[in-house]
């Protein structure tokens, strides 16, 4: 049987430059996001801003989920969505649960925040992101399902070596190409290109910035002097973060 392997991340998490890794690695089907129509557009449950919805792209729920079904029927399929599009319908989809190899990315709140604020400045509590990651791993722990968390800092650090355990637990062989990134900016990006510049434009995975959290907590700070419920959405989500930051893959 192949491969179904999910990332499971939240807005501005650096989770598009991951896929764009996966991708890279040339021996995996890619799909971008693509729950996020049931969200946006068919459910309508917020509006997405510089989506360009393809006509042609599934909608629902579970039109979505056999798409990918049935592409991983042929070849090992990678996705990376938002786990808050899929919560709760998910939870009442054990045989897809079970049929999926499950990664979840966390990224420091505050500096994702910022990031999706600068897009998206009508942003929702929900869209942060964390909370329904953490619900979702809490509910696959219950039903016994194998989880794999990694941090985003961590991957800017040596995104090599994370990537390597990563592939090592979920059982893909280690691909050096999927280091050195090609020009060729995926097509299904195009949907939502303004998002995503930094991982289209770039050859790989810049180095961490030791001075940038210290950066992002003062640029955090003034921002919500303008903006004091983005204080409240950090306040809400940091326990979820901080739950998931324990179990994340040694670094």
């Amino acid at each position: 049987m192949n491969k179904l392997i999910v990332l499971w991340s939240h807005p501005r998490s650096m989770s598009t430059a991951t896929e764009r890794v996966m991708r890279e690695r040339g021996d995996l089907w890619c799909a971008h996001e693509p729950f996020m129509y049931d969200y946006y557009v068919h459910r309508g449950v917020a509006r997405m801003p510089h989506f360009d919805v393809r006509p042609d792209h599934p909608v629902r729920y579970e039109d979505i989920r056999d798409m990918l079904v049935e592409k991983a029927a042929s070849e090992p399929v990678f996705f990376k969505d938002m786990a808050y599009y899929v919560m709760p319908s998910i939870l009442s989809d054990p045989d897809f649960i079970h049929r999926l190899t499950h990664v979840f990315l966390i990224r420091y709140p505050v500096a994702s925040i910022l990031s999706y604020h600068k897009l998206d400045p009508d942003l929702t509590l929900e869209e942060i992101g964390i909370e329904a990651q953490w619900r979702l791993y809490e509910a696959l722990r219950e039903m016994g399902v194998d989880t794999a968390v990694i941090e985003a800092e961590a991957v800017q650090h040596d995104t090599r070596a994370v990537m390597a355990a990563l592939w090592q637990r979920i059982g893909l062989p280690f691909r050096a190409q999927a280091f050195d990134w090609q020009d060729t900016t995926p097509k299904d990006w195009q949907q939502v290109g303004s998002w995503h510049d930094a991982a289209s434009s770039s050859s790989g995975i810049r180095p961490i910035d030791p001075k940038e959290i210290a950066r992002k907590k003062q640029e955090f700070e003034v921002l919500c002097q303008k903006v004091p419920h983005l204080a409240e959405y950090l306040a809400h989500h940091m326990p979820y973060y901080q739950r998931l930051k324990e179990v994340a893959l040694p670094t």
